[in-house]
């Protein structure tokens, strides 16, 4: 059931007063009408207490609103505990100290390519090619893959925009036969699990038996989908952030210690991912708004994260604020099983451009360009590196 046939639409996510200012238009949602209705048959979430409810009730706000399979996001229990259980061990402590080294190699090499230019346009030259090469080196992918990455990245990213059902249904089967293609080769060459991650994925089991090629597909598109596009913004927003900051810059570049409070606190401000979808699985009652099992849901994250109600003065950085009210990386059964990996390159990329560099400003006559709903950050960031 969609909500346009029992509600009149409260807002427009894609209006120009969205696109032009996301964040002032989600506070202003969040002040007006917390729990909206567009015309696109969704409800939107603006609350941080509304959106915690939906995150740690998973029985009444279920997971599958994708018409593709989406492993295990996209999946609730049983189904979904026995996938993330997989998911999980791919995230861990030592596996993450064992890839430091190399996300370290890619920051630095970026990070020197744009002192050379001085002048760098940040979000094609670094952010992007930033989190494509490491989301290759963490999955054990070649470089080769690297420019065709890109391009599929920018494709799904556009036909999101479009709401083009079927040219998303396209993008994700060309996903498919790439990573079917990976897999045959692989697979005629005997890896084993140690070879690299791919490799194990095919080894895993569930149920009693091998996780099929669409399994394998769905897990490496939800990490390559949600890795690079929420990295590559993450990035954006941080370096910007720092350009505009210059005392909290070189607060940072004394204290690095003080580096992944302060990760944590710019995403807050200005969040990298806009929302997440649910669906009523049964009839609830949000914010005074009766929704009907079926109804779609929208939980705005950039919104929950600035609530006042819960973060006093969210547009101040503050580096000593809760952690545990941060839904940078979700809560509940969902919370992102990939936020230590995230962590750590966010954390590493920018511990290399402050420590390869002496100073980051905007850069002179040029302004941004803000990226578009269903997209955060910036689209182009043009910034003086020295």
């Amino acid at each position: 059931m969609s909500v346009t046939n029992h509600h009149r639409p409260d807002w427009d996510p894609r209006s120009e007063e969205v696109v032009r200012d996301q964040r002032a238009a989600y506070d202003a949602m969040r002040a007006r009408c917390p729990v909206a209705c567009s015309d696109d048959g969704q409800w939107s979430l603006f609350r941080h207490a509304d959106i915690s409810r939906v995150l740690v009730d998973h029985e009444s706000f279920g997971s599958a609103v994708s018409q593709h399979l989406s492993v295990p996001s996209g999946l609730d229990p049983p189904e979904h505990t026995a996938y993330r259980r997989i998911v999980e061990r791919y995230f861990g402590p030592e596996r993450m100290n064992a890839f430091e080294p190399a996300c370290r190699q890619v920051a630095s090499e970026l990070v020197q390519g744009a002192i050379a230019s001085g002048e760098v346009e940040l979000m094609a030259d670094f952010a992007l090619p930033f989190a494509v090469r490491v989301q290759c080196a963490f999955l054990g992918w070649p470089p080769q893959l690297h420019a065709p990455l890109v391009r599929w990245t920018q494709k799904s990213a556009r036909a999101t925009l479009a709401q083009d059902r079927q040219a998303t249904s396209e993008i994700a089967r060309e996903f498919e036969g790439l990573i079917d293609g990976m897999l045959e080769t692989r697979l005629q060459a005997g890896a084993k699990p140690e070879d690299d991650i791919t490799s194990a994925l095919m080894h895993e089991k569930v149920w009693g038996r091998p996780l099929s090629n669409e399994e394998i597909a769905s897990i490496l598109r939800n990490w390559t989908v949600g890795e690079i596009g929420t990295i590559s913004a993450a990035v954006g927003i941080l370096v910007h952030y720092l350009a505009q900051d210059p005392a909290l810059q070189k607060q940072l570049r004394a204290q690095r210690s003080m580096l992944p409070a302060a990760i944590d606190e710019i995403l807050r401000i200005h969040g990298p991912l806009v929302a997440n979808r649910r669906v009523a699985t049964r009839p609830v009652t949000i914010g005074g708004r009766a929704i009907a099992a079926g109804d779609r849901i929208s939980i705005n994250w950039i919104s929950g994260n600035r609530d006042g109600a819960v973060f006093e003065e969210p547009d101040r950085f503050r580096a000593d604020r809760d952690p545990a009210a941060n839904l940078l990386y979700g809560a509940g059964i969902h919370v992102c099983p990939g936020a230590p990996l995230a962590r750590m390159e966010l954390r590493v990329v920018i511990e290399e451009l402050l420590a390869g560099t002496t100073e980051i400003q905007p850069a002179a006559g040029k302004s941004p360009v803000n990226a578009v709903y269903p997209a955060s950050g910036f689209s182009v960031l043009p910034l003086t590196i020295r």
